[in-house]
Parts: C-alpha cells; structure tokens; sequence
C-alpha cells in the first residue's frame, strides 16, 4: 500500500473514531472498518472482492463461511475502473458501494450504476472556471492535452461549447492512452514538437497531470517549455508528486475544490503511531522503513532502538502529506454519508418495532439504498454531502499557483477563486500579484492567435482558420474603425455629407 493511499485510510479512521464519539449519531452502536489493499488487474480484482464478500480462498459464487456479516457499505477508489469493475460483483447482491475518486458524470449519467454512489463534487463549473481565468487574462488561443476515452471526448465537447460562448480557440488537441492511472501510450516527438512549436502559450490538461510533465522531463529532457499549465487537482496529487516534476511545474495554475480544514486531522494523523495502534502493520512498516526500528518478524511489530518521539510529521514530504488531500476529504464525507444513513435506517426501524427487539447486529446492506440516495446532511465543518448526482452543487474553487523554483520550493499559493453561484462578472477573483510565472515570462503571458488591429484597421477572417486567426487590413475608403479589433467599421462618411460641407 502506498502512503498515499495510507492517508485515505487515516481519514477513514479518523471520521469513524469522530462518529463514535458523537453521542448523536448511531447511540449505543460502534462503526468499525476493514481495509483491503486490491491489485489492480481485473481477475486479481474479482478474486479479492470475493474473498471479502465470502471468507472463501477459491471463487464459489453463492457460497459463504461467514457467520454474520457486519459490513454497511463499502468505499472505494481511487480508479474509477477499479470501482466499476467491484460494482459488477457488488451490483448482483446490491451492496452499497460509494467512491471516493473523481468523479466521472458520463458513466454515472448512464443510471446502470444503481448501487454505486460517488461522493466528489460535480466538476460542470470547472470548464466556466477555467474559461473566466482564459477571460480575465485575455487568452484566447489555447492547447488542450486529455486521456483519449470517454472522459476526454467528454470534455472535449464540453469544452469546447464553453469557448464558443467566449470566443476562445483551441490552437490544438493531443490525446493521451492511460490505463487507469498509468500512461499507456507515451508521447511522441510529435505531441513534444506540437507542445514546443504552438504559439499557445496556455495548455490546459485534463488527466494524471503528474504523469504527462514527468514524461516530459525525463524522457525528453525538456525542463522549461515556456508554456503555463492549467489544471485541475482531480488529476494531481500536490504535496506527493510536486518533488517529481522540478521546473516544468513552476508556475502552474491549479484549480481545486473549496474545503475547510478538518480540525483535529493533523492532530490525529501526528498522535498516529505503533504503540497507539498497534494492530496497524503498515505502522509498523513505516516506522521500520523511515526510523531505523529494529523488527521482529515473528509478530510484525516493532522491536527497539527506534527514533525517539518518532512521528508520521516527520516522514518526508515526498512520501506523505500532513494536510487533508481532496480524496482524504472525500472519504471522510463518505463514512458520514454510511454513519447518518445507517442512523435514519435505525429510526425507521423503531417506527415499526419496539427497539428492544432490533438486532443491530443484523444487517441487509441492499436496505440501506433509500436513505443514502436521499441523504443530505452537513459535516463537521458545515459542508454539505449528497450522494444523488443530479442534487449535487457545483463546489467553490481555490485556484492555486505552483512555485517550485528554486528547484524544489514545492509551494501551492492560493492565488485566487471561482464561485460559480456569484453572480456573472464577479465569479472570478485573482490576486495577480502574488502569481510566479513560468520561467521565461517577465509579465503576464500573451497568448493569442493573431494581435488585435490598430484603429484604422479591420480584421478579415482567414479562410479554414479559427475566428481567433485573422489578418488586418486598412479600411476601405469612406469607413473608418477608431476602436482596437474591430471585425467591422465603426462609421461610415457619406460623400454627399462630405460634398454638402466643402459647399457651404
């Protein structure tokens, strides 16, 4: 299991010791959770979720050594192929499963997913977001680099009907082969020659960003392409992949969801240790790997001669992140999301029996679904979570910049936000002060197809080129244009005008 993944299961932990703790969520009853660490090749894939579900080693569909199952709901993530492919064998006894990945609106649009919940923010807004930053700046010629499947074609579409409204070009579109996460298909020399060559100075990337620029690093050796990257965090993982890409991040802009930190997170992840939890073994690992612990093999646990006051704040940033990351964030709205609808199920019960006769150790997962579909209730910090797609809000983005030079600085500087529920005009704040741009750019970058016409001059569309691609040529004789980029004349003088006044 990698750290990364391991702060999920922090998070995970942390929301359930929460929960128990609140004497108003599921009184007199404590959450627990299992953890299981799933390959990500298919029949691997099918093998573990049935082992789970089962308690078999072999695959014997219909058959269970389990006594009792106390498992709710399971989570998910962070591929949403991986979690498509645990549906298909959670779907056939309908067990709630919700995902703590991005999410995905083309497959859940589809409503074949009838027991899978996903628990991300809807990103509609991210393509006006990233649109008014394109406006703001006055960038009407961009590149676009997305995965080539369903999510690229996606936005493709999407995206470009968002630019149509503001008279944004797409200079070019390069698509990329992944696997789940995992660059399939590397880029070529052409996309890198495409990439150098484009007078786009702005590419706006849509999948694993960290990937495509350590590609681009490593195998090209390409460290400043003078080109600003705009993202999102759906696709990135800051804190842990900064340190991968040295200066071809610099100065990047960076769009996440809004959140408010979770108080009492950092404490819990800085108190996490061996002793405290001792039947934590990747604990015992990370203390092993990172504090020179002595190990004994028989029992898996620490032994001696570990680093005093040793904590997980003091792995590197490289490995692992004290900060709650937007997935962390998802999990911990998903074990609420399984807490409170568990909660209204218990209610519903007593409606109809005397509570002294409710098993609470009996449980029918597939009888959970009514509550979670309705579920909306507020977190810890006031942030609401609804699992139904179609009443999710669009979230508050921070627009973060990366300051990675000198090599290695690793900064993400809010910069400023997008509030898609402001009104028009006012959705977009920036600070530009406190922007680094890409090595290279002393100013605001320019990033345009053709310069804007000087008054006395018109522009004249050229022939299978975008809108944003044109000529300027002097006005005819009679029409004169005084504003700057006038497509067309601002006035016209009449000769008979003219001749009436050389007359009087």
């Amino acid at each position: 299991m990698s750290t990364r993944n391991y702060q999920l299961v922090l998070a995970m932990l942390f929301a359930v010791n929460e929960i128990n703790l609140n004497s108003h969520i599921l009184p007199n009853t404590s959450l627990g959770l299992e953890i299981y660490n799933l390959p990500a090749i298919g029949k691997n894939i099918f093998r573990g979720v049935f082992a789970w579900l089962t308690g078999l080693s072999r695959l014997i569909p219909n058959y269970t050594c389990k006594k009792e199952s106390k498992s709710a709901a399971t989570l998910t993530g962070l591929s949403w192929k991986i979690s498509e492919t645990i549906w298909t064998i959670l779907d056939l006894y309908k067990f709630p499963q919700l995902t703590f990945g991005p999410f995905d609106p083309v497959q859940i649009g589809r409503n074949q997913f009838q027991s899978l919940y996903q628990v991300a923010p809807k990103d509609t807004a991210l393509l006006s977001g990233i649109a008014s930053l394109m406006l703001h700046f006055n960038w009407n010629w961009v590149g676009l680099l997305i995965p080539d499947d369903h999510r690229g074609a996606q936005f493709l579409s999407d995206f470009r009907k968002e630019l149509d409204k503001t008279r944004i070009c797409i200079a070019f579109v390069q698509t990329v082969l992944y696997l789940g996460e995992t660059l399939l298909r590397l880029l070529s020399q052409d996309h890198i020659h495409i990439l150098e060559s484009s007078t786009a100075e702005v590419i706006v990337i849509y999948g694993p960003t960290s990937i495509l620029l350590t590609l681009i690093e490593s195998t090209y050796r390409k460290y400043n392409l003078k080109k600003i990257w705009v993202m999102n965090t759906k696709w990135f993982c800051p804190n842990l992949e900064l340190y991968n890409m040295l200066e071809l991040s610099h100065g990047a802009l960076i769009f996440s969801p809004h959140y408010e930190e979770i108080a009492g997170f950092k404490k819990f992840m800085q108190e996490a240790t061996p002793n405290k939890y001792p039947e934590d073994l990747l604990l015992h690992l990370l203390w092993y790997w990172y504090f020179k612990c002595s190990f004994l093999h028989s029992e898996c646990k620490i032994f001696k001669n570990c680093l005093q006051n040793a904590s997980l704040e003091l792995l590197p940033g490289s490995s692992f992140t004290m900060t709650m990351t937007e997935e962390s964030y998802n999990v911990y709205n998903a074990v609420y999301a399984v807490a409170h609808s568990l909660h209204e199920e218990t209610l519903s019960q007593i409606q109809f029996q005397p509570q002294a006769n409710i098993d609470r150790t009996l449980l029918f997962p597939w009888k959970l679904h009514p509550f979670l579909k309705k579920i909306q209730v507020k977190n810890s910090v006031g942030d609401h979570v609804v699992l139904d797609w179609r009443r999710k809000a669009d979230p508050e983005y921070d627009i973060t910049n990366i300051w990675n030079f000198p090599t290695g600085l690793s900064l993400l500087v809010k910069v400023g936000t997008f509030v898609p529920s402001a009104p028009k005009g006012e959705q977009l704040s920036m600070s530009e002060y406190m922007i680094n741009w890409p090595i290279g750019f002393t100013e605001i970058p320019h990033s345009v197809c053709s310069e804007s016409c000087n008054p006395g001059f018109r522009k004249v569309v050229l022939e299978s080129k975008p809108t944003c691609c044109f000529d300027c040529t002097p006005c005819p004789d009679n029409e004169i244009s005084n504003e700057t980029g006038e497509g067309q004349v601002s006035q016209r003088i009449f000769h008979s005008f003219y001749s009436a006044l050389t007359n009087l």
